[in-house]
């Protein structure tokens, strides 16, 4: 596990960016694994800078993000779907066709999740972007006793509805169930990039990195896997210090 600290976060996001789209540079085919929330948009906003500078073509990159609510159309502004398009997507060249997400309107929700398993089977991850919840939590895997290795449906704790809470107009309007990758899924992935920011996460990251390998924290698990970078501005690595 490579740590790296930044004393801004436009360096954290410069970074993240710049090793992505020198992945795609090297290989036109990449697959990346996208993630949502605020810590990504400094990030995606620097790859659609140099998408626009350097001219980097995402034409045949392919794009699986980690997670969508149950029960937000793709055209609801709090859909990831929605964020992704306004954030990334809309933004590059890629086709829409090569970018997917959960289903989260799906009329059978478990087929979906065997669908959206099949396609990351047939198309490994080369980089997998995460960023870190409060309760450490990776995608939508929230603490629990065990944890689902694929795709699955998952029914969201309070403090994760509450955090996500500042995004929608009132608490009611927050979904309590998302489709996530699984935590398996995204152990797959070749390279794991996990980005966070905040003196709000700092025990949390110290937690993750440097404490018992346990579900009830399960970003801890990032610490099994042979290739994870971990990108943290000052304040969130406070504590490793």
């Amino acid at each position: 596990m490579e740590i790296i600290q930044f004393d801004t976060q436009q360096e954290l996001d410069a970074y993240a960016a710049r090793y992505i789209t020198d992945l795609v540079k090297a290989k036109p085919q990449a697959v990346l694994g996208l993630a949502t929330g605020s810590t990504p948009i400094g990030i995606y906003d620097k790859i659609v800078q140099i998408h626009k500078n350097e001219h980097v073509s995402f034409e045949q990159v392919t794009t699986y993000n980690l997670d969508e609510y149950v029960g937000l159309q793709p055209k609801n502004d709090q859909s990831y779907a929605y964020y992704m398009n306004s954030h990334l997507f809309s933004h590059i060249d890629i086709p829409a066709e090569q970018t997917h997400l959960p289903n989260g309107m799906a009329a059978n929700i478990e087929a979906e999740c065997v669908r959206y398993d099949a396609m990351l089977a047939a198309q490994p991850v080369d980089i997998q972007l995460l960023g870190l919840g409060h309760n450490g939590h990776i995608g939508f895997n929230e603490p629990d006793h065990g944890l689902s290795g694929g795709t699955h449906v998952v029914k969201l704790k309070p403090e994760t509805r509450e955090a996500n809470a500042r995004f929608f107009d009132s608490m009611d309007e927050v979904p309590e169930f998302a489709v996530t990758m699984g935590v398996g899924s995204i152990l797959k992935a070749n390279t794991i990039i996990l980005a966070v920011r905040g003196a709000d996460k700092a025990q949390i990251v110290k937690e993750a990195l440097t404490g018992p390998i346990t579900t009830n924290v399960p970003a801890s698990l990032l610490q099994t896997h042979p290739r994870v970078i971990v990108l943290l501005d000052r304040e969130a690595g406070r504590m490793l210090d």
